[in-house]
């Protein structure tokens, strides 16, 4: 489980949290953004939170309207702007800046890129987060912004499997459905997923979407034909595979979150994003995994294949000794907003 939770410091009910049960990490949100070198000191506690596997401390930084660290961290243009210039060197420029900043204050894991293929007349949800309406452009590129943060320590995640660029609706209210055939869904959506896997992506988000015409129940993320038989066997994604948020409408307007949770782990998920403050949400969902496997609802061998998948994706970027101490002071300030990437900033804005 990676969660969220209010306030700029760590709350005491997380803390006892990750002493009984342990934690897969942390996401930070702007209600959780102070100051640079708040995060940077948060990001420290939340590392000495590990117990068995260390935690992965992450952020949705993608750039444009969906950044949760603003000024002084370098504020990037949309990705579709990226995405109208088509420069590779340009894309590596700015993933090597993105990736030097979120390292600088101990996040190791961004939610980003979206790999999804822009549409136009779709739900602005997507809009100008989305690279490119071409799916081989968007693949590309995502390769490269991938290649770059990884090899810069930054674990990537590409979103949002198997495509939600289309989607007529917004899933943080409600179920969206894409009716596309599948041989569109293969051909179109999911090339930049492909590209990504190629690329070692050490994540891949799932999307809350009903595809009928791969699952006519299930949305994406709990759908075994789409986690399992698509994601995993067809596509070859050895890395993790995680849930976007299980307290999206999406999925509420339908399920408890406790249910999700199983129901996603059951298709194939190894990670559970929830981001509310709810700490006695997330407790309850762990109580919920706990008595699936009890009850053999869950086989705990997918449970143990899920967490198998952790320790191999976070011994490539969380191995090694941490920092003893967070950066700050002029050592934090020089590393945050620095005049080479306003330089790559402005360039990618030039689209």
């Amino acid at each position: 489980m990676v969660a969220g939770f209010d306030g700029h410091a760590v709350p005491a009910e997380l803390r006892a949290l990750a002493r009984e049960w342990d934690l897969g990490g942390v996401v930070l949100f702007g209600r959780n953004v102070e100051a640079p070198e708040q995060v940077a000191e948060l990001a420290f506690t939340v590392e000495q939170l590990a117990q068995e596997v260390p935690l992965w401390v992450s952020v949705d930084q993608e750039g444009g309207r969906v950044a949760r660290l603003r000024a002084p961290f370098t504020e990037w243009p949309p990705m579709e702007s990226l995405g109208r210039q088509g420069d590779s060197a340009l894309a590596e420029r700015f993933a090597k800046a993105l990736a030097d900043e979120l390292s600088a204050v101990g996040i190791t894991l961004d939610f980003a890129p979206v790999l999804d293929v822009r549409h136009d007349g779709a739900n602005n949800v997507i809009g100008d987060r989305a690279l490119s309406a071409d799916p081989a452009e968007v693949g590309r590129l995502g390769a490269i912004v991938i290649d770059t943060l990884q090899r810069h320590g930054i674990a990537a995640c590409g979103k949002h499997f198997p495509g939600h660029g289309d989607a007529r609706a917004d899933s943080h209210d409600e179920l969206p459905v894409i009716e596309h055939p599948p041989e569109r869904i293969r051909e179109w959506d999911m090339a930049p997923f492909r590209a990504a896997v190629s690329a070692e992506v050490a994540g891949v988000m799932t999307a809350h979407i009903l595809y009928p015409a791969l699952d006519a129940e299930r949305p994406a993320t709990l759908s075994r034909t789409i986690v399992r038989g698509m994601l995993r066997d067809e596509v070859g994604h050895r890395g993790l595979i995680v849930t976007d948020d299980l307290e999206m409408g999406a999925i509420t307007h339908t399920h408890t979150v406790e249910r999700a949770a199983v129901s996603a782990i059951d298709a194939g998920c190894d990670t559970l994003l929830l981001c509310s403050g709810s700490i006695e949400r997330h407790a309850s969902v762990v109580e919920a995994l706990i008595r699936a496997v009890e009850d053999k609802t869950l086989d705990v061998r997918d449970v143990e294949d899920a967490l198998e998948r952790h320790r191999a994706v976070k011994a490539r970027f969380l191995a090694g000794e941490r920092p003893r101490r967070p950066l700050g002071g002029k050592a934090l300030q020089s590393r945050l907003g620095s005049s080479a990437s306003q330089v790559v900033a402005a360039d990618i804005a030039r689209a």
